[in-house]
């Protein structure tokens, strides 16, 4: 059976920290965080891999919905420079991984699903692993989650090829939205940020995420 300890340490120090994650919140949280419970079991041994992991089966394997790997998390968390008084919005927080690391470092986080099996599943494991600060909801994930709105941070847990307008519409003044942006193979990871009731957005870093459902573009005529 796989050291699933040793493997978390191996993440940290083979993925993570060479990728100049340098927040020690984010690099503490995932050395404590069992990767492994978000996955399904017959895919725990691939837990800890650098790769996107499937957390759910599709017909075709680009629908399929995945763990964003452990390099890209982690330097996307560090990109929305979230504090311990944020309010934090996680759009496709899948089984609740994510949600799981940004609750140790954030005040409250909404973890928003709208596959209601994997929602379910969220909240469960979110309960398991003590974050108590992060709640669930469903809905389609493009919509973000107006309740709890205004957010301190927005984070999208895959990639979008549209700029997510009703998500940005979501944010406090000075808040920050991080997601993976472009149309594959070019996209890179991006900060918004809403000021004074304008967002903008400039790329941090090259990356590469599973596409979440609702965020393609449409396409394009061709005559």
């Amino acid at each position: 059976m796989l050291d699933f300890a040793a493997a978390r340490r191996m993440m940290v120090e083979g993925q993570v920290r060479t990728s100049d994650v340098t927040d020690v919140r984010i690099i503490a949280a995932m050395l404590e965080l069992p990767r492994e419970r978000f996955v399904p079991e017959t895919s725990r041994d691939l837990a800890y891999l650098d790769l996107d992991v499937p957390i759910t089966a599709a017909a075709g394997a680009r629908h399929a919905r995945r763990l964003l790997k452990p390099m890209v998390l982690a330097k996307l968390g560090q990109a929305a420079a979230v504090t311990a008084d944020d309010r934090v919005l996680d759009v496709g927080c899948g089984t609740g991984y994510s949600s799981a690391l940004l609750a140790r470092l954030a005040c409250a986080i909404v973890a928003l699903e709208q596959d209601p099996a994997l929602a379910a599943l969220a909240g469960d494991n979110l309960r398991a692993v003590g974050a108590s600060n992060a709640t669930s909801a469903t809905g389609p994930l493009i919509e973000g989650w107006q309740p709890a709105a205004p957010y301190d941070v927005i984070f999208v847990n895959g990639a979008t090829e549209i700029v997510p307008t009703a998500l940005c519409r979501q944010l406090k003044d000075g808040g920050r939205l991080v997601a993976v942006v472009g149309r594959a193979p070019v996209t890179r990871a991006t900060v918004y940020r809403s000021v004074g009731g304008d967002v903008s957005g400039w790329p941090v870093f090259d990356a590469a995420a599973p596409l979440l459902p609702g965020f393609a573009a449409p396409p394009a005529f061709v005559f």
